[in-house]
């Protein structure tokens, strides 16, 4: 009997070096004209924060000019900015601590013990129009007198942080191995401290991310602080819109408060991105 030779398997076939350079090419193509698109109407207000009135509305100045910090010591010496960013720096730091606390060991529980009907009653609230609140809460705070004070801020903005921060870390918590928990409480702990001592620090990147994600929408909220603050507590984005007028809109400080504002968002962000890179490195468990 003759012995049958099987063909060798032929090695995948890779596109041409031409090939990958096309894509290459593109694709950094791609990604350049996405990032100007984004990053354009960041580096027009960058600049026009150091433009005069005229230059801001004149379309030949582009960015070739002489820069003047006259828009940032005018609203500095004006005071109103430097307040409004203390209120939304305390209002945010407070609402999203508060909703942390609040919303990580909720969270816990959901996605541990099964609480369905709680996760829908969390996306209700997620899906509810915070607009449709304002009347009755106004109503409500009027008469508590708490109207103009940094307690009826700091409670609005929890209404919407406390679900946000909960709708991510309960999905997060499921995706945590159950079996980490079950050893702890085999060795003594009760199911609180399992939650303290194991499932709290691995859940480190995810607690980062969701009061990040509230931090910023406390920082940049406009409706709430409109209706509930008064001018000792007013916050940056209503003091952003006082710049806008009827018979005329100051560009120059609009730009410039709009930069000092931006300016702890992105700050934020960056010190947010550290400590989630950080909590993804001690979260890291060997299979």
């Amino acid at each position: 009997m003759s012995a049958t030779v099987t063909p060798a398997a032929r090695p995948p076939l890779r596109p041409a070096p031409r090939r990958r350079r096309t894509w290459s090419w593109l694709r950094g193509t791609a990604i350049a004209l996405v990032t100007l698109v984004f990053a354009l109407p960041l580096v027009w207000m960058f600049a026009a924060a150091f433009k005069t009135n005229v230059q801001v509305t004149d379309p030949s100045v582009g960015l070739w000019f002489t820069p003047t910090l006259d828009n940032f010591r005018s609203i500095v010496e004006a005071g109103q900015i430097v307040r409004s960013l203390g209120n939304s720096l305390l209002v945010g730091v407070v609402s999203t601590v508060l909703s942390a606390v609040i919303a990580v060991p909720a969270a816990w529980a959901v996605g541990r013990f099964g609480m369905h009907r709680t996760g829908s009653l969390v996306l209700v609230a997620r899906i509810v129009p915070a607009i449709s609140l304002l009347v009755p809460w106004y109503y409500l705070f009027a008469q508590m007198g708490l109207v103009g004070s940094y307690t009826v801020l700091v409670l609005s903005h929890m209404f919407v942080s406390v679900p946000l921060i909960m709708w991510v870390m309960i999905s997060f918590f499921a995706g945590l191995p159950v079996e980490l928990e079950e050893a702890a409480r085999t060795d003594g702990l009760s199911a609180f401290g399992a939650f303290w001592r194991i499932s709290l620090p691995l859940a480190a990147p995810g607690t980062a991310t969701a009061s990040l994600l509230a931090f910023v929408f406390s920082w940049n909220n406009f409706m709430f602080a409109l209706v509930f603050a008064d001018d000792r507590t007013q916050t940056v984005p209503v003091t952003l819109f006082n710049f806008i007028s009827y018979a005329s809109t100051d560009w120059g400080g609009l730009m410039a408060a709009a930069t000092l504002i931006t300016v702890p968002v992105v700050i934020a962000a960056v010190v947010g991105q550290k400590y989630l890179v950080a909590g993804l490195t001690a979260g890291a468990t060997k299979g």
